[in-house]
């Protein structure tokens, strides 16, 4: 082992777990994505009280999205030597004041600039994020660690387009927004309180991008992330109009199946760090066969509701969790760049996310859902046969530094 990397291993196995801290990260997560994804179910109230078309409105997640993929390129040079548990504590004032300035925005504009802050905050974060998880449990507790971290993410995606349609009926969007101020601000508190003092490592010199790259693992590793992401939010995203004219549900099933994919990522996310330390790569290849095979069954089965609610069920069980698996292939792989590799594993999830909305909307235009799903299931092969390329890259670097 490299002595950099045992010297900071054995600090950590002298010091306890800081589970408070890996807690406090969870509830910022959770804070974070609800702000990201809290337009999707207010657009129309947004729109009426701005005077923007709903179009307008729902570029709010967009420029989020841009300033989240700029930010986590620049992020890890842009931070430098300054104290990780500073920059956290920057990113969650970030969010807060993005919160405020989205509830008391007097035009679009204004708007505008307040979601470009949570992009902003968001880059940053899971820029970090695997990184700190790292430094704060011993190394056999990282995968652990990961999952409730991901927990949050997870959580806020169940609750939070339906708590932004309720509280939008019953406070307004502007209260709507506004109500995850208070949760910023409790995870703001219980960080400071929290958190160690986390020093740059590197001495303040991470990494680049394109050195990264270069590393044929990495690479590889890189591309069978956002193929993975591409094939998911190709199908994830085009689930509503699917449900509605194939499946034809009703409002009420319409959520309640969209409510069952969040409740059982939940789970997943809960469980899978017992599978990861049972087999990691096992997992990064068999998930996304896994959700190929699912996309497959939603074509062939989805007249079907009780069919379709099974295999969304399963969908978000395994497509929720996955997230973990690919960070934990960060910490294994890159250990002593964690940080640069966190945005570059950033980047290219956001930008395979908007490809894959992009590439399965126009299949969806131009050919039905057959055509998305059909899509979606051969990207997910293909990042599965990427995955089987990185284990084997991975157990041939381990093989030559034993030899």
């Amino acid at each position: 082992m490299h002595p950099e990397l045992a010297a900071a291993e054995l600090a950590r196995q002298e010091h306890p777990a800081a589970w408070g801290a890996v807690c406090a990260l969870a509830l910022g997560a959770f804070a974070l994505i609800a702000s990201e994804f809290m337009p999707v179910s207010l657009l129309t109230p947004i729109a009426a009280d701005l005077g923007i078309s709903e179009g307008q409105a729902g570029q709010a997640i967009a420029i989020s999205g841009a300033f989240a993929l700029v930010t986590s390129l620049l992020f890890p040079r842009l931070a430098g030597s300054i104290d990780r548990k500073r920059l956290l504590l920057g990113l969650t004032l970030l969010m807060i004041a993005s919160g405020t300035l989205v509830a008391l925005a007097p035009n679009y504009g204004v708007f505008m600039a307040g979601r470009a802050l949570i992009g902003v905050a968001i880059g940053g974060f899971w820029s970090m994020s695997a990184a700190i998880a790292m430094r704060l449990v011993p190394a056999p507790d990282v995968p652990r660690a990961l999952a409730i971290l991901n927990g949050g993410n997870a959580l806020a995606t169940v609750v939070a387009a339906p708590a932004g349609s309720y509280l939008g009926a019953l406070v307004g969007w502007r209260g709507a927004f506004f109500c995850v101020v208070p949760v910023a601000a409790l995870a703001l508190v219980w960080k400071l309180a929290s958190l160690p003092r986390l020093a740059a490592q590197n001495g303040g010199k991470p990494a680049q991008l394109l050195q990264l790259g270069r590393q044929p693992a990495v690479a590889v590793g890189m591309a069978a992330v956002g193929v993975f992401f591409m094939g998911q939010f190709a199908l994830f995203t085009y689930l509503r109009p699917f449900l509605e004219r194939v499946t034809q549900v009703d409002v009420s099933t319409l959520s309640f199946m969209l409510l069952l994919v969040g409740v059982a990522g939940f789970v997943g996310t809960s469980v899978i760090g017992g599978f990861l330390k049972r087999g990691l790569y096992r997992v990064l290849v068999g998930i996304p066969l896994l959700m190929a095979a699912l996309a497959a069954g939603l074509i062939a089965f989805g007249s079907s509701q009780p069919a379709t609610a099974v295999l969304l069920a399963a969908w978000g069980l395994v497509a929720t969790a996955a997230p973990v698996g690919w960070w934990m292939w960060l910490s294994t792989t890159l250990p002593k760049d964690a940080e640069a590799g966190g945005g570059l594993m950033v980047a290219v999830i956001q930008l395979a996310i908007m490809l894959g909305a992009t590439v399965g909307g126009l299949l969806f235009d131009l050919s039905g859902y057959r055509a998305t799903f059909a899509a979606s299931a051969a990207l997910l092969v293909v990042a599965s046969l990427l995955a089987v390329q990185a284990a084997r890259l991975a157990h041939s670097s381990i093989h030559e530094e034993t030899t």
